[in-house]
């Protein structure tokens, strides 16, 4: 009888092991799918499924004691790949993120298995949707982390998919996402669910099938033409401005983007170390009147308190017409900004126009506030670098849809590009390598009628308050199930 206990207990450890390691493979996996959905890579389907190896594996193959584990191998792996070597110059805990992102992905997916058996998997569908778009949420409206990595980004390039993030935003497109991978993940555990521990679900797949539906039919329906009604140009120079030689370069650069016709022409973040409107002025003006363009400068000024990393838009009369501070310095890079809070918009003959700077891209609220003051398109000077090229332009696409504006990203050497009001790339020049490019387009104005300009992040904050529901319904589960028995 020994004997063959052991055999079964050495049988059993067997079994875990395996089906451990064949857990963590699928989380693995998932990390994988995720990853390449993204650029560089741009596989974007797989947005649509990569999260299903490792809700699989979280639910139907991990030993339930570590069944987190494939959460947080899934979740911080993905970031691991997103993130690469972004922030390798950063401090710690910014070179450290994916790993923390695993131990709390770990830890707070703990109870989430054995609620759902207790539930019969009811709440699947919606509990993890709701839980990382509410953290999305919570992220989102931090200083230091912003909306890096929000899964919506995936498809950046699919102006045809994305019509309805100006009614619903970003959150609501990483819902219908993270909707669709739990759906589809649940229908494979119901059909592979021998013991029928897993309620039939089939109207709630069905419900978020037709959703889908209507959201690419409502896509289709909310992407139009926009006809054109100014040229614009984002100057890219390819290095920072440090020299009279680099000055001159960007003086020229200008000049050439006027004479292919530009009216507005935006240059990067920090262009001039000097503030343009006490220091060359009278070049700066001179250059205007010549051009007959409307320049955004970008500059940043040191002080013994801090930095003002501003922006100001020169008119062809030589009047600057004001100026912007830097709404979200990047704080994990010690920046700051002493002229932030304040959000003007620029009347022209061109039209409306405003400004955010780089980092306030990756913030939804910059941008609706410019343009609850009435601008009809947004400039962008920017100072990124190599690692996140190939992503951070991509953040562009949905500001524009989001406020049913035209925007003008100009970087200093690595991702300016035009996007239109439908999130539509006109332009761009984007390479890991440090690149001169001159952009010229022309733009329609937007006509600032997306819903979410009056509703903000509504999903996001509907996300939180159902996260915080599951949190505490999650725990009294046990004891109405005590109280049962």
């Amino acid at each position: 009888m020994a004997i063959t206990q052991d055999g079964y207990n050495a049988k059993h450890r067997q079994e875990l092991v395996a089906r451990s390691l064949i857990g963590l493979g699928l989380a693995f996996l998932s990390a994988i799918l995720l990853t390449l959905a993204f650029p560089p890579y741009n596989l974007w389907p797989l947005i649509w499924i990569g999260f299903i190896p490792m809700l699989l594996a979280q639910y139907k193959v991990m030993p339930e004691k570590i069944s987190s584990l494939a959460l947080g191998v899934g979740v911080g792996g993905f970031f691991l790949g997103y993130f690469n070597d972004i922030f390798a110059n950063s401090v710690w805990y910014m070179r450290y993120l994916p790993l923390l992102i695993a131990i709390i992905a770990t830890l707070v997916g703990i109870g989430d298995r054995p609620f759902h058996k207790r539930t019969r998997f009811r709440w699947f569908l919606v509990q993890f949707p709701f839980l990382w778009v509410g953290i999305e949420m919570i992220r989102g409206i931090i200083p230091t982390f912003g909306t890096w990595g929000f899964v919506g980004y995936a498809l950046y390039e699919q102006p045809w998919l994305i019509q309805p993030v100006s009614i619903f935003n970003i959150y609501g497109l990483d819902l219908l996402i993270l909707l669709v991978n739990c759906a589809i993940a649940q229908g494979i555990m119901v059909l592979s669910d021998r013991n029928r521990g897993i309620v039939d679900s089939k109207r709630a797949l069905i419900s978020i099938g037709l959703l889908l539906i209507a959201w690419i039919v409502l896509s289709l329906v909310l992407l139009s033409s926009s006809q054109t009604e100014l040229r614009v140009a984002a100057i890219q120079p390819g290095n920072t401005i440090r020299t009279q030689e680099g000055l001159d370069k960007l003086y020229d650069m200008t000049r050439k983007a006027a004479g292919e016709g530009a009216k507005l022409i935006v240059w990067h973040e920090g262009a001039l170390p000097f503030d343009p409107q006490e220091s060359h002025r009278a070049d700066l003006q001179t250059l205007a009147a010549d051009t007959g363009a409307h320049i955004v400068i970008g500059y940043v000024v040191h002080t013994k308190t801090g930095s003002r990393n501003e922006a100001t838009l020169l008119a062809p009369n030589g009047k600057f017409l004001g100026t912007y501070g830097k709404d979200h310095p990047v704080a994990f890079v010690g920046e700051t900004s002493l002229t932030r809070g304040t959000y003007p918009v620029y009347q022209t003959e061109l039209g409306p126009l405003g400004i955010i700077i780089c980092y306030d891209l990756d913030f939804t609220d910059t941008a609706r506030k410019i343009v609850k003051n009435g601008a009809r398109l947004i400039t962008i000077p920017s100072h990124d670098w190599s690692a996140i090229a190939s992503k951070h332009y991509s953040h562009l696409i949905f500001r524009a849809i989001e406020n049913r504006v035209t925007m003008i990203k100009a970087d200093v050497g690595y991702d300016s590009a035009i996007v239109d009001p439908y999130g539509r790339i006109i332009e761009r020049a984007v390479t890991p390598g440090y690149d001169c490019a001159i952009l010229v387009a022309d733009v329609p104005l937007g006509k600032r009628n997306a819903l979410s300009i009056t509703l903000g992040d509504w999903i996001g904050w509907l996300s939180i308050i159902c996260m915080g529901i599951f949190i505490i319904y999650m725990p009294l589960t046990v004891f109405l199930k005590k109280s049962r028995l």
